[in-house]
């Protein structure tokens, strides 16, 4: 059995985490964390989540191990970057392996996680799916053995309220790519286009951010040339996928040693 922290427990992802590790043999809800702030702390977490309860109250933080209570196994992120620094640094301090699903993470945060990973197991993924993260493979593959001969360009869309552009998953696509063909995302992406003369580089990668009503999440990454053009598509219906995701991570990941791992890792990728 792995037991799991929730941080965000009152999202709307962390409340997905708890409903759906509710109806697993092989899970169990110990811990659901939130800020210091929120008004929904005390609150049984399984009601919260729209499960029966399950005796885990939302709190601001774990409880001391002194009694004799067992730490979670696996923490699971799904919030703000300021939120994951925090989440971070008490996984580091208790031991417990961390699951980050947050994105728009800062430079200064991934070398964060890099000194982190030294001490506890570390997964992180820019999207959780499962269909997403073999989408991933597949776009490396066709952009080593299609070449700059074929014109790359990503589009991501999303519901209005998501704050960062472009996606996370978007990046992912567009690393997974670089990564395969010695690219600089830094350099190779052009985010948009306005002007008079825009005219496509040769072996640039077009990133395109869609903000509109309730989309959950597509992400398409288009390869054309003169004559053709092949589309690698993903839909998302709802966010469960990623929470389904998270967990099978979690479960993966519990017992690992430190060090860095990311969803190509539990899918047998990398």
């Amino acid at each position: 059995m792995t037991t799991l922290a929730i941080n965000g427990a009152a999202g709307r992802m962390g409340r997905r985490l708890i409903a759906l590790a509710s109806e697993s043999q092989d899970l169990a809800v110990a811990a659901a964390l939130e800020s210091a702030q929120c008004p929904l702390l005390g609150q049984d977490s399984g009601l919260l989540a729209g499960v029966k309860a399950n005796g885990v109250k939302v709190s601001s933080g774990l409880a001391a191990d002194a009694s004799g209570e067992q730490l979670p196994g696996v923490c699971i992120d799904f919030t703000v970057p300021a939120a994951t620094r925090a989440v971070i640094d008490l996984c580091v301090q208790r031991a417990i392996a961390l699951v980050i699903g947050t994105t728009g993470l800062s430079d200064d945060d991934q070398h964060l996680i890099d000194h982190a990973a030294k001490s506890i197991a570390i997964l992180q993924a820019p999207n959780m799916s499962l269909g997403v993260n073999l989408l991933f493979a597949l776009c490396a593959q066709v952009a080593r053995r299609l070449g700059d001969d074929y014109d790359i360009e990503i589009t991501e869309a999303h519901h209005r309220f998501k704050k960062d552009a472009p996606s996370g998953t978007a990046m992912g696509i567009a690393k997974a790519i670089c990564d395969a063909t010695g690219k600089d995302p830094r350099k190779d992406l052009v985010h948009g286009r306005v002007g008079d003369d825009v005219t496509r580089q040769r072996g640039t990668i077009g990133m395109h951010a869609l903000r509109m009503g309730d989309v959950v999440g597509e992400h398409t990454a288009a390869f054309a040339t003169l004559g053709e053009r092949l589309e690698l598509r993903h839909v998302a219906t709802t966010r469960d996928v990623f929470a389904r995701g998270a967990l099978r991570a979690a479960g993966w990941l519990a017992g690992k040693k430190p060090g860095r791992y990311s969803m190509a890792d539990v899918l047998g990728l990398a």
